[in-house]
């Protein structure tokens, strides 16, 4: 699935970019153009462009969406995961804390970066935030205007 970009200028159009190909390279935590070089610089860390390639990375708002699917998609594994348990076996409350503290723990600890890799790559294959190569409006701060004295 590509996506065609559409110029508002006369200037030459686009090429298109692959989204799911980007969103996979990103989500295995590798740079969305080339997918050689890490995307991360630490654990969430963006790196300020690929070592590969060079495709700056800076531009990246990932923000909040990334923890906010990370946990969408943890709490709806755990709680039917809880819920066939304890209609199945019925065990004590602290077993369940046991069993689901540290599943939730490694879940969350795995999914985070490649939700966020995955992100970065839908952003950059849309262009958006920087990656097409202009400023989005909310980049742009306008100078303040200078003060009399």
């Amino acid at each position: 699935m590509t996506i065609e970009i559409l110029n508002d200028d006369a200037g030459p159009a686009l090429a298109p970019r692959n989204v799911p190909e980007a969103m996979i390279r990103g989500a295995r935590q590798r740079c969305p153009a080339c997918g050689t070089g890490s995307i991360y610089r630490g654990f969430l860390s963006v790196a300020e462009s690929c070592p590969s390639c060079g495709e700056e990375l800076h531009h990246q708002r990932a923000d909040d969406a990334p923890p906010y699917f990370t946990m969408f998609i943890v709490g709806h594994v755990i709680v039917a995961a809880v819920m066939f348990v304890e209609k199945a076996y019925a065990p004590d409350l602290w077993v369940h804390g046991l069993i689901w503290t540290p599943l939730i723990l490694v879940l969350s600890l795995m999914l985070l970066p490649r939700i966020k890799g995955a992100l970065i790559g839908l952003q950059w294959a849309l262009r958006m935030h920087g990656f097409g190569g202009t400023a989005d409006a909310d980049d742009i701060v306008a100078e303040p205007a200078p003060t009399r004295r």
